[in-house]
């Protein structure tokens, strides 16, 4: 279709004619209301970035003679990120002569590990390194899930004191919910953006219209009764 129809169907619908494949022969344009396309594109980067969920390795470092009270602190945090879906990095610092006795670190990374067990599981063995000893905990829970979670768990308690309650249960059949949504946003985010608009092939070198392609009028035009 020449440039000069393409433009005078533009204006006729009061839309923008929009050049969206430059390179092919001839050019692809597209009509529509660009003002919001940016606004939908916009909000779509926005929702995006919203449900990001990063994967983070955070670090917990023990000695192989811990205090008991001093190994449920750590135990405390170690639960606390793996709830939030983080991975863990837990590493036992060997001094002097305690680096004769790497059973002692291999034995409280097994204890953690199993005291773990529900939130978490052995992603990397315990090996040596140096005068440390690491191991790597990963969480069963997707990070997209436990945010999710946490979020409906935080309206529940907001709702709660609005006087508005509900079951656990729905809680976390709402933190699912949540979740998938989430999942499903990121991937529309990656894909190309398909508006339902139309596309004309534009002919800028025809003087003259030798064969014109049908052009379906927008959504907004009034149906015949």
């Amino acid at each position: 279709m020449p440039l000069a129809k393409a433009l005078e169907l533009a204006q006729e619908y009061d839309l923008d004619l929009v050049e969206v494949a430059a390179t092919a022969r001839p050019p692809v344009c597209k009509l529509m209301d660009y003002g919001k396309f940016k606004y939908e594109s916009a909000m779509k980067a926005r929702e995006a970035r919203k449900n990001q969920a990063h994967t983070v390795i955070k670090e917990m470092k023990l000695r192989p003679k811990i205090d008991p009270h001093d190994y449920d602190t750590k135990k405390g945090h170690v639960v606390r990120f793996l709830k939030q879906g983080d991975k863990v990095k837990i590493t036992i610092m060997f001094r002097g002569r305690e680096q004769s006795r790497p059973e002692l670190g291999f034995r409280l990374l097994q204890r953690l590990a199993n005291d773990v067990q529900d939130l978490g599981f052995v992603e990397s063995s315990a090996k040596q390194d140096g005068r440390n000893m690491i191991m790597v905990l990963g969480p069963h829970k997707k990070k997209t899930e436990a945010m999710a979670e946490a979020r409906a768990i935080a309206d529940a308690r907001k709702a709660e004191r609005q006087g508005r309650t509900g079951s656990l249960d729905d809680v976390l059949d709402d933190a699912d919910d949540a979740a998938l949504e989430a999942e499903n946003a990121a991937l529309e985010a990656e894909a190309d953006d398909d508006d339902d608009t139309d596309e004309v092939d534009v002919d800028e070198t025809a003087e003259v219209e030798t064969e014109t392609a049908e052009v379906e009028k927008p959504a907004e035009t009034t149906q015949e009764a």
